[in-house]
């Protein structure tokens, strides 16, 4: 919530609100946040992940197509593996709002 002295700029909100929502959109599922979660701590490749998570295929994948659809992630590939690296500040600062929020308690 903006404080006092900061008075929130509803013209702008407006023209950002849809990445806003795409972005939350993303985040609204426990694996896809925990994904996020963990590739914002350094990049991972599909291997680690799923052993890290015990998020299983295919659902590991679709979620992160999802994230790189919404361009949340980068990828790397290196031989076979492919790699995941956050590409989203606006994702990195929200993540860390939840977890002061929620985490922090």
């Amino acid at each position: 919530m903006a404080s006092k002295e900061q008075k929130i700029d509803l013209k702008k909100m407006r023209n950002s609100a849809e990445a806003a929502c795409r972005l939350m959109k993303a985040l609204n599922h426990r694996d896809r946040l925990m994904l996020l979660c963990e590739i914002s701590q350094g990049e991972k490749c599909v291997g680690e992940l799923e052993e890290i998570l015990d998020i299983h295929q295919p659902m590991l994948s679709q979620h992160l197509t999802g994230l790189r659809t919404a361009k949340l992630v980068k990828t790397r590939r290196e031989g076979k593996q492919i790699y995941y690296s956050l590409g989203s500040e606006s994702a990195l600062a929200v993540i860390e709002v939840l977890y002061q929020q929620f985490c922090q308690k």
